[in-house]
C-alpha cells in the first residue's frame, strides 16, 4: 500500500481539495476553499497546510468568524448547496463565534464545513489560552457547544482518526436530506502531528446527489388524497430550489390549475408575475395567498420546513376539510403537520405526480379565484408603493399606540420623510431584472415577501430560517462570490447593521462589489411592533438617549451617519433623504466598482402590516394592563382554531 507522510492539517486539506460532486451527470469541485481567521490554535497547523499547499482551494481572510460563516453560508445557498465553503477559526472565542452561523446554517439545511482549532489532545500544557477548563470533565471545550447546532459532529484527536471523520463530514454536507453545520473540531498539536496516510484517502472523490424518486405506494396514497379536492395550494419551498426544480412546479401547476403560494426560501424560484403565483404565505406573507389558503381544501408543501410563520403558526388553514400531502426529500419535514408523504425529490416527485394524475384527468375547482386574489394582491402593492408622509394627521401603515409625535421628531432630526413601503417601491422598480437581494431580519423579510416582485429566477436569497441578525451584509459576500457577473444588494435594517457587517471591509479586499441598502428607522422596528401590537409600550427598542430626569431609555433619538462609517472601510456612500436622491444614488452605485453603501432614513411604522395570519407568541397570561389581558384573551381564541400538532 502506497503512503504519503503528511501532517493532519495537510492531509485534510489535500483531502478536501479532491471531493466533487455528480448532479444531473455534471461534475464540480464542491469545496470551493477556505475562509479564514487565523489564531494560535490553527495558524501553525491548518494555517501552514494551508500555505504550503492549497491545491485549487481559494483563502480568503475573514474579519468576524460569525461574519465569514454567514459569507460561506450566503455561497452554499445561492449556488443551491452544489458547491462550499469550509471556515477555519482559533480555539476559545474565535470558534465561540462561529457557533450562531452553524445554528443558521443547519436552521436554513444550508452546508458549511467548519474547522475550529481545539485545546490539546495530549493535555501537557493544559489549560492552555483561551481554554475554558471544566473540573467534572476534562475533555469538554468550547467546540461540545457545537453539538446542539451542527449535523455532524467530530473531533480528530490523533491523525489517523482524520479519515474517517471527514469521509463522514462528506456524507453529510452532500446529503440533501441532512445537510446543514458539520464541525470537526481540530486540536492545536494534533492539527501538525504527521502521519502515513494511505493515498487512496486522497482519491478524487465523487460524490452523487441522486434524484430520489417516489415510490408507487407513495404516488398512489397521493393521487388518492388528490381524488375530491376541488382547491388545491402548491406551497413552493427552498426545497424547489435546491433541487431545481422550477420548471417542474410551474408546469405541475398550469397543468392542473392549481395556484401556488412562496416561502421565504421559495420565493423568486418562479417570477412574480406568473398568472398563478399568489406571493408569499403566512404571517410575513401576502394579501392572495393568505386569503386562498384559508378556502384550500389541500395543501401540497413542496420542499418546506412548514415554520411557524409559514402555516400561521397551524392556523391559517381553515377548511375544516383541509388535508396536507408534502413532498420532500426529508422524511422528518413529510412527515409534518400529519401529512400524506411523497417523500422524493422535488423534481422528480413532481413529474412523476404529475403523470399520475393526467393519467387520472384531474383539474383543481378554483374557478376565477385564484385570479381574482392576484388582482387584489398587485392593486395593494402599488398602493403601498405609493405611500407618502403627509404631516399632521398621517395614519402610518402599522398604527400602534407610539404617539405620532415621533414621526415629527424623526422628520426633524433627519430632514427626511420617506416611508418604508415606497422606498422599497422603487428598489423593485429600478433595480435590474437579474439583480439579487438578501435580506434575513426585522421588518424588511416581512415587507419583501410581502410586496416584492421577483422579476428573475433565484434574485431573491432570504435568510429566515433563522432570521438571523447580521446575516445580510455578511452573506451578500457569499453570493457575490457565487454569482460575480451580477449585482447583489443587501436590504438591512440599522439593528442589524450594527450587529454585524464585517465582511464588508473582505468584499473590498476581494474585490467583490456587494451594494448596502440600509434603512435607517432608528428603531429595532420589528420588535417594537410586537410589542407594541401586544399591548406593551416602546420598551427599551427605540435607539434612544438615557434620560438624565427619568433615568431610562426614553431621551431623544440617537442619530448614526451610517455612510460615514462605510466611507472609512473604503465604500462609495451615499445619504438619502428623498426619492430623487435615492434613485441617483442606485444609478450611480451601479457605475462603481466599489462595494457601496447607500444610508436611507425612513419613517417608523411605514413598514408592512399583516394579512389574515396569525402568529403565537409568549404574551404574559396575566398583567396589570387591561390591553396585555386582551392580547391574551386573543391567544386563546386562536388556539382554539389552530391544529395541535
Amino acid at each position: 500500500m502506497s503512503t504519503t507522510r503528511l501532517t493532519m492539517a495537510q492531509a485534510l486539506v489535500k483531502f478536501l481539495d479532491n471531493q466533487y460532486v455528480s448532479v444531473d451527470g455534471v461534475e464540480s469541485k464542491f469545496v470551493k476553499g477556505v475562509f479564514t481567521i487565523f489564531g494560535h490554535g490553527n495558524v501553525l497547523g491548518l494555517g501552514q497546510a494551508l500555505e504550503q499547499d492549497p491545491g485549487e482551494l481559494i483563502v480568503h481572510q475573514g474579519r468576524n468568524e460569525q461574519g465569514m460563516v454567514h459569507a460561506a453560508i450566503g455561497f452554499a445557498k445561492q449556488k443551491r448547496r452544489r458547491q462550499i465553503y469550509a471556515c477555519t477559526s482559533s480555539v476559545g472565542p474565535g470558534a465561540a463565534n462561529m457557533i450562531t452561523a452553524a445554528a443558521t446554517a443547519t436552521a436554513n439545511r444550508i452546508p458549511v464545513l467548519l474547522l475550529p482549532g481545539d485545546v490539546y489532545a495530549s493535555r501537557q500544557p493544559d489549560p492552555v489560552l483561551q481554554q475554558i477548563e471544566q473540573s467534572y470533565d476534562l475533555s469538554i471545550s468550547t467546540n461540545d457547544a457545537f453539538r446542539a447546532v451542527s449535523k455532524y459532529w467530530d473531533r480528530v484527536s490523533r491523525p489517523e482518526q482524520l479519515m474517517s471523520a471527514a469521509i463522514n463530514a462528506m456524507r453529510v454536507l452532500t446529503d440533501p436530506a441532512e445537510t446543514g453545520a458539520v464541525t470537526l473540531a481540530l486540536p492545536q498539536d494534533v492539527q501538525g502531528e504527521a502521519y502515513d496516510y494511505p493515498d487512496y484517502f486522497f482519491a478524487r472523490r465523487v460524490h452523487r446527489l441522486d434524484r430520489r424518486p417516489a415510490t408507487e405506494a407513495m404516488l398512489a396514497d397521493a393521487a388518492a388524497l388528490l381524488k375530491g379536492k376541488r382547491k388545491p395550494l402548491l406551497i413552493c419551498g427552498g426545497g424547489v430550489k435546491y433541487s431545481g426544480a422550477a420548471e417542474a412546479l410551474q408546469r405541475f401547476a398550469e397543468r392542473f390549475a392549481i395556484p401556488f403560494a412562496e416561502t421565504q426560501a421559495g420565493k423568486s424560484a418562479i417570477v412574480s408575475a406568473h398568472p398563478l403565483n399568489l406571493g408569499g404565505i403566512g404571517v410575513t406573507g401576502g394579501l392572495a395567498a393568505n386569503l386562498l389558503a384559508k378556502e384550500a381544501d389541500l395543501v401540497i408543501g413542496v420542499g418546506t420546513r412548514y415554520t411557524d410563520f409559514t402555516s400561521g403558526s397551524k392556523s391559517l388553514f381553515q377548511n375544516p376539510e383541509v388535508a396536507f400531502l408534502n413532498l420532500n426529500v426529508s422524511a422528518f419535514d413529510a412527515y409534518k403537520l400529519d401529512a400524506v408523504q411523497l417523500v422524493a425529490d422535488a423534481r422528480v416527485g413532481l413529474e412523476a405526480l404529475g403523470e399520475t394524475l393526467a393519467r387520472r384527468g384531474y383539474r383543481a375547482q378554483w374557478g376565477e379565484a385564484p385570479a381574482q386574489a392576484k388582482a387584489r394582491l398587485q392593486e395593494e402593492i402599488d398602493r403601498l408603493h405609493a405611500v407618502e408622509y403627509g404631516g399632521e394627521g398621517f395614519v402610518p401603515e402599522v398604527d400602534d399606540p407610539l404617539p405620532r409625535s415621533v414621526l415629527e421628531e424623526f422628520v426633524e432630526l433627519t430632514g427626511s420623510s420617506l416611508t418604508q413601503s415606497q422606498v422599497l417601491g422603487v428598489l423593485n422598480e429600478t433595480l435590474a431584472d437579474d439583480a439579487i437581494i438578501v435580506g434575513a431580519s426585522g421588518s424588511l423579510p416581512g415587507d419583501l415577501q410581502r410586496a416584492w416582485r421577483s422579476k428573475g429566477p433565484d434574485t431573491y436569497h432570504m435568510e429566515y430560517g433563522y432570521s438571523c441578525m447580521g446575516y445580510e451584509v455578511n452573506a451578500a459576500l457569499g453570493v457575490k462570490l457565487a454569482e460575480p457577473d451580477r449585482e447583489v444588494y443587501t436590504l438591512v435594517g440599522d439593528g442589524s447593521y450594527l450587529m454585524l457587517h464585517s465582511e464588508l471591509a473582505t468584499s473590498l479586499q476581494e474585490r467583490r462589489k456587494i451594494n448596502v441598502v440600509l434603512l435607517d428607522n432608528m428603531a429595532f422596528g420589528c420588535i417594537n411592533n410586537l410589542q407594541m401590537g401586544h399591548g406593551m409600550g416602546s420598551f427599551g427598542t427605540e435607539f434612544r438617549y438615557r434620560n438624565p430626569e427619568t433615568g431610562k431609555l426614553d431621551g431623544g433619538l440617537v442619530p448614526v451617519d451610517f455612510a460615514m462609517s462605510a466611507a472609512a472601510y473604503g465604500c462609495k456612500t451615499y445619504r438619502v433623504k428623498t426619492l430623487d436622491e435615492l434613485r441617483a444614488a442606485l444609478e450611480d452605485a451601479r457605475r462603481q466598482n466599489v462595494s457601496t453603501l447607500i444610508d436611507i432614513k425612513v419613517l417608523p411604522k411605514t413598514m408592512l402590516h399583516g394579512y389574515h395570519a396569525w402568529w403565537r407568541v409568549g404574551g404574559a397570561q396575566a398583567s396589570k394592563s387591561e390591553r396585555i389581558a386582551a392580547v391574551a384573551r386573543v391567544l386563546q381564541e386562536n388556539l382554539a382554531k389552530a391544529r395541535h400538532y
